[in-house]
């Protein structure tokens, strides 16, 4: 096991989401409680022909111990060359494969959750990583199926192939991000495999967390859109309080910003204000902030703009 990564208590990991999990983002979470971060998915075509933008997208927070990349393909030769480029990569802690993007683009190459089709060339996939990375850990990222069910097999096969843990998206495919998350399939993966599980898929509270933990058996639990808005639920999981103070709150989203400006210059203010949307949910005036932060475009004046409304403004 690599350090600052143990299964022997629930671990809260960060899930991937393209456009959010930024390294402004996640370096956030995880100065706030979160154990594990894991890259925007990376496409192993890009890695593999030396795309300078896929490149950057693997720079990491000093933070960010440990750190996952995650990447997406469906040829062997194509993926034994990217993971031979992150090879070359510092503090790359573990690559996890995709094997449960739903988005047709990436299944139309036969990515992501189009594996679950063909179980064989995903446990070669997944033994090509494991055979060919120098980093400690190799993971995937499952559905519970394609069209329909087979998560046992997926989940067998995955082991079998040598993962060292997989995390579980509880739909499947066909089930999209509406239909609803069925746990008990994930509890059944746990009690299927000896490698660890962790649950993925609608988990958008402390108390929800808390329950789908117990409930499945898990060995921890990846939150994704839950997050988003709400980045202290690693706080609350890492401190086992269930409230969290509004003072905090106004750190982690002022920090947030300041992270932002950091790495993205004056452009991190307009690619902010989507944060700032779903930050103010729930407080007195958000309607107005809203309103007001589409037009201001200076660092000095957004910060203090946001500063002062959630030092100020009350929870409804």
């Amino acid at each position: 096991m690599i350090k600052n990564l143990s299964f022997d208590k629930p671990v809260y990991v960060l899930a991937p989401l393209a456009g959010y999990t930024d390294l402004p983002f996640r370096s956030v979470v995880k100065k706030f409680g979160a154990d594990l971060t894991v890259s925007e998915m990376l496409s192993s075509n890009a890695l593999a022909y030396g795309s300078q933008k896929t490149l950057s997208m693997i720079e990491k927070s000093p933070n960010e111990d440990p750190y996952s990349v995650q990447i997406a393909g469906a040829e062997v030769d194509v993926i034994r060359r990217a993971v031979e480029i992150l090879n070359e990569q510092e503090g790359i802690d573990i690559i996890d494969l995709n094997c449960g993007c739903p988005v047709p683009k990436v299944v139309g190459q036969g990515s992501g959750s189009s594996l679950l089709l063909n179980l064989p060339l995903m446990g070669n996939i997944i033994r090509t990583i494991k055979d060919t990375s120098n980093k400690s850990l190799t993971s995937v990222k499952i559905r519970l199926g394609f069209e329909k069910k087979n998560h046992i097999d997926i989940a067998k096969m995955v082991e079998d192939s040598g993962a060292d843990f997989l995390a579980v998206h509880g739909r499947t495919r066909a089930g999209k991000f509406k239909a609803a998350v069925d746990y008990d399939a994930i509890r059944e993966i746990k009690e299927s495999v000896k490698i660890p599980v962790i649950a993925n898929g609608d988990i958008d509270s402390y108390e929800k967390a808390k329950w789908v933990l117990e409930h499945t058996g898990a060995d921890g639990v990846m939150i994704g859109r839950g997050a988003i808005g709400a980045p202290w639920i690693f706080h609350q999981l890492r401190s086992g309080s269930k409230n969290i103070d509004k003072n905090l709150k106004h750190a982690i989203i002022m920090e947030h910003f300041d992270k932002m400006v950091e790495f993205y210059g004056s452009y991190g203010v307009p690619m902010f204000r989507k944060h700032t949307h779903t930050y103010s949910k729930g407080y007195s005036g958000a309607s107005v902030l809203r309103d007001s932060v589409n037009r201001i475009a200076d660092i000095q004046e957004y910060r203090a703009v946001i500063d002062n409304f959630f030092s100020n403004s009350e929870i409804v």
